[in-house]
């Protein structure tokens, strides 16, 4: 536990019941993301960095449509705006229409019916760690935003679990060593990615309140940012159910053998899930909550590349 800092208390009631965990669990980076733990119990703890200053913040579950949140640190006041976009109360009336034809997804909105599309409005938190991720292994990613945060993060504020960070700011980020990305087995072409996004966070930030396509193409503006990138933003900052991240090295293939029983290139799956919109990015979240996300194994596991010693 870390720090005394006052606590400022909420008790949410959302306009329909919401499944807490299932809809925040996007928002976690590995199973050690210094930002984000997740008790047995399902509560879960989290960090940001606010306008007003960083918090941290606990979110517990007391009942379908009732969640409890306590938040601790300068941002604690500021943070009772963010929390309707946390449990997807701009989602809610949007979810009701889904109403998919497809016998797996029936199934699995069914079976999860109050799961959300999470929406943080915080741009530079979801955008890094997107970035840290292209093209390179999840484990060997998440690894590198763990290091990072923990060294050039800050401590969170009050009674957070031990370990916890409040992420870096835009100016921190922006002033990482080269040699601090390259010890993070992050390499120069995404390391000058980071960088060049923290230097126009500020008109990154903005993207909350454009529409969706100008949205994408102010994100997609900065070198090293694509369509991908830009997706995995929407799904977390900026609440898109329909952001779908093509380009992903297993999204098609997991998208054909789930629902068609055999693999799909890129074009084959935006092609395919065209009849879902705006309803895609949902889709691919309950094939994953409720299990069915499949693909077969074949030939060896993508290798986790270590450029630490170039």
């Amino acid at each position: 536990m870390t720090g005394t800092a006052p606590m400022v208390q909420f008790e949410m009631v959302t306009k329909r019941p919401v499944d807490l965990s299932s809809t925040l669990s996007p928002l976690r980076h590995g199973r050690f993301d210094p930002c984000h733990r997740a008790d047995v119990d399902g509560t879960v703890w989290r960090t940001s960095l606010l306008p007003s200053g960083a918090v941290t913040y606990r979110l517990r579950q007391l009942g379908p449509s009732v969640v409890d949140a306590r938040a601790w640190g300068p941002g604690a006041d500021e943070f009772g705006g963010c929390l309707p976009g946390l449990l997807g109360e701009h989602d809610a009336e949007r979810a009701a229409t889904f109403a998919p034809e497809h016998p797996k997804l029936a199934d699995a909105h069914r079976r999860f019916p109050n799961l959300r599309i999470v929406r943080t409005g915080r741009v530079m938190e979801s955008l890094v760690p997107a970035i840290l991720e292209q093209r390179v292994h999840t484990v060997a990613a998440h690894a590198s935003w763990r290091q990072l945060v923990s060294k050039f993060g800050t401590p969170a504020p009050g009674p957070a679990p031990d370990g916890m960070r409040v992420p870096p700011s835009a100016e921190a980020w922006r002033r990482i060593p080269s040699w601090e990305f390259h010890r993070a087995n992050v390499d120069p072409r995404r390391a000058q990615t980071v960088v060049a996004c923290a230097r126009v966070a500020d008109r990154l930030e903005e993207t909350v309140d454009l529409d969706r396509d100008a949205a994408h193409r102010r994100l997609r503006a900065v070198p090293g940012v694509g369509a991908w990138t830009a997706a995995e933003v929407a799904q977390r900052a900026l609440g898109d159910a329909d952001a779908l991240s093509v380009g992903d090295f297993h999204l098609a293939a997991i998208v054909g053998w789930s629902l068609l029983g055999r693999p799909l290139d890129d074009g084959g799956m935006v092609e395919y899930l065209a009849d879902l919109r705006p309803h895609r990015y949902r889709a691919i979240r309950l094939l994953e909550v409720s299990g069915q996300a499949r693909k077969p194994k074949f030939g060896p596991r993508t290798p986790i590349v270590d450029h630490t010693w170039h």
